[in-house]
C-alpha cells in the first residue's frame, strides 16, 4: 500500500477510534439499526393516514429538504445526462432487453418511482413534494407494498390477492409503518432493484432477494456473518444523491482508501475501502491494475437459490391455447418457459459471467438512432474499453439475449406497448403485435412506417454484488488454461491460455539451451571428477 493509502487508512481507523463504537457495533458487527429519534413518540405520527402522500406531508414538517433533495435524484428524475456520450439516458429514455420501455407503460413501470403518481414519461415527475415516497426506503416493518399497477401507490383499501384468488388484503398501515421508519436496508433497495425487468432476479443477475438476509457464501458484505454491511456502505448518500450508476460506472478507481461517508458520488468501488494493493501476495497484487476486483471474486452470479433471465424472445409472444386462453408453461426446473404475454423465456442459475475489457462508459441505441438490421444482433447498450485504455480492466458481465420489435423501414428499435389500464391496445390484454406496436409508438411520439419483425439483441450488465469470501475466489488456472474463462477477452496475452509461435520457440530454445548447457556442465563435471580420481 503507498503512503497516501495508508494515510488514508489511518483516518479511517482514527475516526472508528472517535466513534461511540459500542453504541454502532453489536458483538463486533456494524449495526444499523441505530437511531437517536423513536418515531413512535412523536405526537405528529399518532394519527390514522389515508395515503401516502399524507405521511410524507407530515415527514416534511422536520425533515424540511428531504423531499427537495430527492427530486434532485437519479432515482425520482429517471433522467441521466451521460458525461462522456452525452446520450440522455435514465429510465424515462432507455430502451432495454426485457419490457421494453417504461414510455407507453407507466402506470406499471412506474410502481418502482421513488414517487407517487407518475403516469406520462412524456411529462416530468409530480412536482409536488408531498409526491416523494418516504416509506418506500425508510420502511423498517416490511408491511409497506406498492401495487404493481397504481403509479407508485399502495393499497388504501382491502384487495383481492391474488387476483382471482378470492382472499381479500387489508392494506398497509401506514400510520404503524410510519411509526417505525429507519435507515434503508437491502430489503428497502432490494423491493425495486430486486425485481427489475417483471420478477425476482429477472434483470441484473447478481441482485435478487436472496441478498435480504445471505449467508456469507454468497455475499461476504452484506451477510450477518460477514461484514454486516447495507447497500448504503458502497452507495453512500448524501442529500438523497447516491453513489454507483450503470450508465457511468467506476471500472478504475485509483484514487486509494476513502474516509467513511465520503461525498464522492463516482466512488462506489471496491478500491475505496480495500485500496489499489488488497492482497498479502505480490503476484495478486499485479493483477490489480488490469482485473477488475469482481472478475475473480464474484465466480458466478444467481447462485444464491433464485434463477435470472438469459434469454427473452418477445416475437412467440400472443400465442393463444385450444380455447383461446392466454398459456403459462414452466421449464423442467420450474422456472418459466413461456408466457403468452412475454413469449419464450431461458433461465439460468450460477452462472459463469461473460469477461470484457470496460472503462465505465457505456452507450445506448436509444429510440431515434439506427440499427444494422443486416447484421444482429443488435447492441440495446454496450461498453467501451480495451487492452490499450490505461482505464479499462477485465470486467464480468450479464449479457442478455433475446429477440425484440423493430421497425424495418426506418430501422429503429420499436416502443414495447405492454399494459394499458383503460383500453385493450396493448399486447397483454390484445394479444396483437401491430395493434401494440401502433398504440405505443403514437404514445411515444415515435415515428412508426407501420411493418415491424423481431431482431435479436443484446446487453450488458455489469456484475458487482455477490462477492463470496477469499476461499471462493476464481482459481488461477480458470483463467490460466486453454479453457479459460477469460475466453472472451481479446488483444492480450494471457499466459497458458494463449500461444505465440514465435514465443514458443524462443521459450523451447531456452529450454533446449540450458538442457544442453546443464549436460555439459554435469558431463564436465564428471570428467574432471575421474581425472582427479586417476591422478590419485
Amino acid at each position: 500500500m503507498d503512503f497516501l493509502g495508508r494515510w488514508r487508512l489511518a483516518l479511517v481507523i482514527l475516526s472508528c477510534l472517535t466513534t461511540d463504537v459500542s453504541a454502532a457495533t453489536t458483538n463486533g458487527k456494524l449495526n444499523h439499526m441505530v437511531s437517536t429519534a423513536d418515531h413512535a413518540a412523536f405526537a405528529e405520527l399518532q394519527q390514522p393516514f389515508q395515503s401516502g402522500p399524507e405521511v410524507t406531508k407530515t415527514c416534511l414538517k422536520c425533515h424540511t429538504e428531504a423531499a427537495k433533495q430527492v427530486q434532485q435524484s437519479l432515482h425520482w428524475t429517471w433522467e441521466y445526462v451521460q458525461p462522456k456520450t452525452f446520450q440522455t439516458l435514465g429510465k424515462r429514455h432507455v430502451i432495454n432487453s426485457f419490457c421494453g420501455s417504461v414510455t407507453s407503460n407507466e402506470p406499471r413501470c412506474t410502481s418502482c418511482h421513488a414517487g407517487y403518481g407518475w403516469t406520462d414519461m412524456q411529462q416530468p415527475p409530480p412536482s409536488d413534494e408531498t409526491s416523494v415516497d418516504c416509506l418506500v426506503c425508510h420502511d423498517t416493518t416490511g408491511e409497506y407494498i406498492k401495487l404493481p399497477a397504481a403509479a407508485g401507490h399502495p393499497a388504501y383499501k382491502p384487495m383481492e390477492s391474488p387476483a382471482g384468488s378470492g382472499h381479500m388484503q387489508a392494506p398497509p398501515d401506514l400510520t404503524a409503518i410510519a411509526q417505525n421508519v429507519g435507515h434503508s436496508q437491502p430489503a428497502n433497495c432490494g423491493s425495486c432493484h430486486f425485481y427489475g425487468g417483471g420478477g425476482d432476479g429477472v434483470k441484473h443477475g447478481d441482485l435478487d432477494s436472496s441478498l435480504v438476509n445471505p449467508p456469507k457464501s454468497l455475499d461476504v458484505h452484506l451477510s450477518h456473518d460477514g461484514a454486516n454491511l447495507t447497500c448504503s456502505d458502497c452507495h453512500t448518500t448524501t442529500g438523497h444523491i447516491t453513489a454507483g450508476s450503470r450508465y457511468q460506472g467506476n471500472a478504475h478507481d485509483t484514487l486509494g482508501i476513502d474516509v467513511p461517508g465520503h461525498t464522492d458520488m463516482s466512488r462506489a468501488s471496491c478500491e475505496s475501502c480495500h485500496g489499489s494493493a488488497p492482497h498479502d501476495k505480490a503476484k495478486l497484487n499485479e493483477h490489480v491494475d488490469r482485473v477488475a476486483c469482481q472478475s475473480c471474486h464474484i465466480p458466478t452470479f444467481a447462485r444464491g437459490g433464485v434463477a435470472t433471465k438469459t434469454w427473452w424472445d418477445w416475437s412467440t409472444a400472443g400465442r393463444l391455447d385450444e380455447n383461446n386462453k392466454p398459456m403459462t408453461l414452466y421449464d423442467e426446473n420450474g422456472h418459466l418457459s413461456y408466457l403468452s404475454t412475454k413469449g419464450d423465456f431461458h433461465y439460468a442459475e450460477n452462472v459463469t459471467p461473460d469477461y470484457r475489457w470496460f472503462n465505465g462508459t457505456v452507450h445506448y441505441t436509444l429510440q431515434t438512432d439506427t440499427i444494422d438490421s443486416d447484421n444482429p444482433p443488435v447492441q440495446v447498450n454496450w461498453i467501451e474499453g480495451s487492452a490499450d485504455d490505461p482505464d479499462s480492466r477485465i470486467w464480468p458481465f450479464k449479457i442478455m439475449h433475446g429477440k425484440q420489435p423493430f421497425d424495418t423501414v426506418n430501422k429503429t428499435l420499436l416502443i414495447n406497448h405492454v399494459y394499458s389500464p383503460t383500453d385493450d391496445s396493448a399486447l397483454w390484454t390484445n394479444f396483437d403485435w401491430a395493434k401494440a406496436l401502433q398504440a405505443g409508438t403514437t404514445i411515444a411520439g415515435q415515428p412508426y412506417s407501420g411493418q415491424f419483425d423481431f431482431i435479436e439483441t443484446e446487453m450488458y450488465w455489469p456484475i458487482s454484488h455477490m462477492v463470496g469470501p477469499a476461499d471462493s475466489a476464481v482459481r488461477c488456472s480458470s483463467c490460466h488454461a486453454a479453457n479459460s474463462r477469460l475466453n472472451g477477452v481479446a488483444d492480450i496475452y494471457i499466459p497458458a491460455r494463449d500461444h505465440s509461435s514465435l514465443l514458443d520457440k524462443v521459450g523451447w530454445g531456452t529450454a533446449l539451451l540450458m538442457l544442453i548447457g546443464s549436460a555439459a556442465h554435469a558431463g564436465g563435471r564428471g570428467i574432471a571428477a575421474l581425472r582427479r580420481r586417476r591422478k590419485k
